[in-house]
């Protein structure tokens, strides 16, 4: 009996909570419908597997090898950590089968600090499957203000230095960020005669006489709020984030952001590894058959002609289509440019925000580049994706700020999913669902669904400890 089965091996939530299911000592299977690592969030190569995926002719002689390529259907950048510990370089990747990892590497459990953004590079370290893995700093964070690019100031010096804010605004922004930087949650003496579990963001801001722009820069492009609620919530949250951004930025300048050379599907197989050397069980190219139930609760899973029993069944939207609802779309458009982005100072790779009050939307755009600098592309050759969360009838119309921002575009891969969330808990039925991915290029909703599923599973909180990593259990016992 396997007490989790695990039914996919993309880059997301059911990777990592296979790995702490593991790590409690139970014995965990992974069954993946794909012939590769990563699902819908796989990097694609070579080259000519894109365009056939796309239905689009080519690629032309100009692209030069297929095989220099590797493009991630869904790139997001992770944030890294401010401390010495977590300086390593890592941007997306797959919370999947970093699930996987942590728990099949059995990591200890009593870490203080909760699963959220800068957190994931721990696992990074405490894993250890930086052994199989390299990365490489993103060259910049960029903000969309009045038709221009611009970078996002996260120290005194770019603060200083930036054109996104006048003279007196560029003092108040200061006076926030050191505000920021000394706060201390067990130190109520750097509160300043604050709350900062009943003074909202938006009392916060105004205390500190922030402009509106300086507001919307901050609260999207430093914080990383997808919408304009956290300003009515209480400010906790967005200080702790403001000052991760900043210790992130003065580690890792010139941006707070890392990504994985070769790609995101260099994550999945290394966690895949890392699992497999503490027990975890891997199954590619294995079909779904049938989940089967008994008095309402998971029983086995049906592959090709051979029962898997299961006491948990943890998947992706994909594998119970009757168990979650659709609650919105997300367009990408994967760009490739022969070309640096104008205004970003020939980055290599960058992170652009377009805030959704700059374009009357009620959602922000997303562009997020990469290239030959991280072995995922062709000399002298950029792939740029553009996402946000669709609110007409006519996605396409909606991404064309960005698209514009990237001019002259050799070709475009456009694709529009659906947003799906489960239908129940799963206490129940013991089928845990996680959320398909949001139009971020940052894993802050991911992280989010990964603590929640992971109390619903276990009714404990995420917490994670020293990195005491040890043989797995390979009982047959519970």
């Amino acid at each position: 009996w396997y007490c989790t089965l695990l039914s996919t091996s993309r880059l997301s939530q059911e990777c990592i909570l296979s790995g702490l299911m593991s790590q409690s000592g139970k014995k965990v299977l992974h069954i993946d419908k794909n012939p590769y690592y990563g699902g819908e969030s796989a990097s694609i190569s070579p080259l000519e597997q894109l365009y056939k995926k796309f239905k689009v002719p080519g690629p032309a002689k100009t692209m030069g090898r297929g095989k220099e390529w590797n493009i991630d259907l869904i790139p997001k950048f992770f944030m890294a950590n401010g401390k010495k510990t977590c300086a390593i370089h890592l941007d997306f990747w797959s919370v999947q089968c970093i699930f996987s990892a942590l728990l099949s590497c059995a990591l200890s459990h009593c870490l203080h600090s909760l699963f959220a953004l800068g957190e994931l590079v721990k696992i990074l370290v405490h894993t250890e499957v930086t052994r199989y893995l390299d990365f490489k700093v993103v060259e910049g964070s960029y903000v969309y203000k009045a038709g221009k690019v611009h970078k996002v100031p996260g120290t005194e010096e770019e603060a200083q230095a930036s054109d996104l804010m006048g003279m007196f605004d560029k003092r108040r922004f200061k006076k926030l960020l050191l505000f920021a930087l000394n706060f201390d949650v067990r130190n109520p003496r750097t509160y300043q005669d604050m709350d900062p579990n009943k003074t909202t963001t938006r009392d916060l801001f105004c205390r500190f006489d922030l402009g509106l722009d300086v507001m919307e820069f901050t609260g999207h492009a430093i914080a990383l709020h997808s919408s304009e609620n956290y300003l009515d919530q209480p400010c906790l949250e967005t200080i702790r984030r403001i000052k991760l951004y900043s210790e992130s930025l003065s580690r890792h300048n010139p941006s707070p952001y890392i990504y994985p050379v070769y790609g995101l599907g260099e994550l999945p197989q290394g966690f895949a590894r890392l699992s497999a050397e503490y027990g975890g069980t891997f199954l590619l190219n294995r079909a779904v058959d049938e989940i089967v139930m008994d008095n309402g609760k998971v029983k086995a899973v049906k592959s090709d002609g051979k029962l898997f029993h299961c006491k948990q069944l943890i998947c992706d939207p994909s594998y119970v289509p009757n168990r979650v609802r659709k609650v919105g779309r997300v367009i990408r458009v994967i760009c490739l440019l022969n070309h640096p982005v104008k205004n970003t100072h020939d980055a290599n790779s960058c992170q652009i925000i377009l805030p959704q009050a700059q374009l009357n939307r009620k959602s922000d755009i997303y562009i997020s580049v990469v290239s030959y600098a991280h072995n995922v592309a062709s000399d002298g050759v950029y792939i740029a994706t553009v996402s946000t969360t669709v609110e007409t009838s006519n996605p396409e119309k909606e991404v064309q700020p960005g698209l514009e921002l990237l001019e002259p575009i050799m070709q475009k891969f456009v694709s529009v999913h659906n947003l799906v969330v489960p239908n129940e808990d799963g206490k129940r039925s013991q089928i845990f669902v996680s959320r398909s991915y949001d139009s971020t290029n940052h894993f802050e909703t991911e992280c989010e669904d990964i603590k929640d599923m992971y109390h619903r599973i276990t009714g404990a909180e995420l917490r994670f400890g020293g990195s005491h990593r040890h043989q797995s259990h390979n009982s047959d016992d519970d």
